[in-house]
């Protein structure tokens, strides 16, 4: 039994470095694009449009829409 918390217990650690890891990747991909001024204007405006559907898509999903 003390084998499987051990297991269990590596889990957390999995879940942070793959996650740092797929971030990493992302912004090295992205970060060339940050040195052109209006390539990162468009970048942020494609980043706050896709929170912006995913938000209210959920909120429309969830019944938590006021209208």
């Amino acid at each position: 039994m003390k084998e499987f918390f051990e297991n269990v217990a590596r889990y957390p650690r999995y879940l942070i470095s793959f996650t740092l890891g797929i971030f990493f990747s992302v912004f090295s991909w992205v970060r060339p694009l940050l040195n052109n001024r209006i390539s990162a204007i468009a970048l942020l405006g494609i980043v706050v449009g896709g929170i912006a559907f995913v938000v209210l898509t959920l909120r429309a999903m969830l019944g938590l829409s006021t209208l």
